[in-house]
């Protein structure tokens, strides 16, 4: 068991790496193909957009095919596009191969989440899950870093990079990876849409996609964001990559134990904040490279504990249905990660290379004001009514689980 689990978290890793290795590579490519920073930025944008809009159809027509056959399609499929992305010749080209990637990375994601709880006993599925999706949060950390190193010198040798880790993920699943259960009866697409009618559901998934618009607008245009600092020296900008990826898991682990102790709302509210302080800060931090790295601690540490609240509040409002809500949130995450390419393009192109953060400050604002107004007390009467059998306790105007907390996934970000 621990070695299949191992291959899934090695898809993940891939998987994880490719999200978001385009923000150090986005000089390079734009001057292999000759076009502009901002344009090279919608690469980024397209994957993510692609898997947000793709991944509740895909999963949909594929809720009953064996998972095994889920998985390596889903594979395949990942690595063929990022192999099309190492040869492409054209933007346009690109463009099209980044779809194709996000569709394999759309399905493969939940599909190796479900495998791992299914071929790990019960008293280990939650490590089982932890280990996979350890595999994305992983990525941030090395996968990113190493992708950009390697990418200073061909940024289509990343792309390869991708290719070798999700061949090796797909070679050794075909092998090892059998007598995984068939899935049961799977909601359709449109029962999987009903929770967007609960006005709730809407406000939490409407502030992470505020709340990620502000990270993504600078995360992708990082390298343009801190060049003041790094000058044109690769390994300046991979220590500041490996940084912010340290800083990701690292808020990710203590997210989830800071709800457990603090509540929702107080880890909500006090990350988005603090993002919204480093940005507005940026445009001075990013002088020098101690200031830089000051930034991307502090900043992505906040913002991957805010991620995992994020998630809490979506499963603490039914817990019965938090498979389907954490998916409906994941996907929001996404189209912020899209949303935010375009946004920090226009940024860039208004604001100047070095003022643009300011807009990511101004977006995190609003989705500070949005996680205070959307998370105020209610009636201990009303949010009792969305906690069947008690399952948690009541706190801040959410209910904050008794169990582990459920982490997200990147595009862990």
């Amino acid at each position: 068991m621990r070695l299949r689990l191992l291959l899934l978290a090695l898809g993940a890793f891939a998987v994880g790496t490719d999200t978001m290795v385009m923000a150090g590579l986005l000089g390079d490519i734009s001057a292999d193909l000759d076009i502009s920073v901002p344009a090279a930025g919608q690469l980024v944008t397209v994957f993510a957009l692609g898997y947000a809009v793709l991944a509740p159809p895909l999963a949909a027509l594929t809720a009953r095919w064996p998972r095994r056959r889920l998985l390596l399609t889903a594979l395949t499929v990942f690595t063929l596009g990022n192999a099309l992305s190492a040869l492409a010749p054209t933007y346009p080209l690109l463009l099209a191969t980044r779809v194709l990637a996000a569709a394999g990375a759309a399905l493969y994601t939940p599909a190796a989440s479900a495998a791992a709880a299914s071929i790990a006993p019960p008293e280990r599925r939650g490590r089982a899950l932890a280990t996979v999706m350890g595999g994305m949060t992983v990525a941030t950390a090395l996968g990113v870093p190493l992708g950009t190193y390697i990418g200073d010198a061909d940024w289509r040798l990343t792309m390869w990079l991708v290719v070798a880790l999700g061949a090796v993920a797909l070679a050794g699943l075909a092998v090892l990876l059998r007598g995984i259960p068939a899935p049961t009866a799977a909601p359709g697409l449109r029962e999987r849409l009903v929770p967007l009618r609960d006005r709730r559901v809407l406000s939490g998934i409407g502030t992470t996609f505020l709340f990620f618009i502000a990270v993504q607008s600078v995360y992708i245009f990082l390298a343009t964001a801190v060049h003041p600092a790094t000058g044109d020296d690769a390994s300046r900008l991979t220590l500041i990559m490996f940084v912010a990826g340290l800083a990701s898991v690292a808020g990710s682990w203590l997210g989830g134990r800071a709800v457990d102790r603090l509540g929702v709302r107080t880890v909500m509210v006090t990350g988005v904040a603090m993002a919204a302080a480093g940005y507005l800060a940026l445009p001075w931090l990013s002088l020098t490279m101690a200031g830089s790295l000051a930034y991307v601690l502090v900043v992505h540490l906040f913002a991957w504990a805010t991620a995992v609240s994020l998630a809490h509040r979506m499963a603490s409002l039914s817990p019965a249905d938090a498979p389907l809500l954490l998916s409906l949130n994941s996907s929001a995450l996404y189209l912020g990660m899209a949303a935010g390419g375009g946004a920090g393009s226009v940024a860039v192109g208004l604001l100047g290379p070095r003022w643009f953060p300011l807009a990511s400050g101004a977006l995190a604002l609003l989705a500070l004001t949005s996680a205070v107004v959307t998370t105020r007390r209610r009636t201990k009467t009303a949010t009792a009514a969305a906690t069947p059998g008690g399952a948690g306790e009541i706190s801040e105007g959410v209910l904050r689980p008794r169990t582990e907390p459920q982490h997200p996934s990147p595009a862990r970000l």
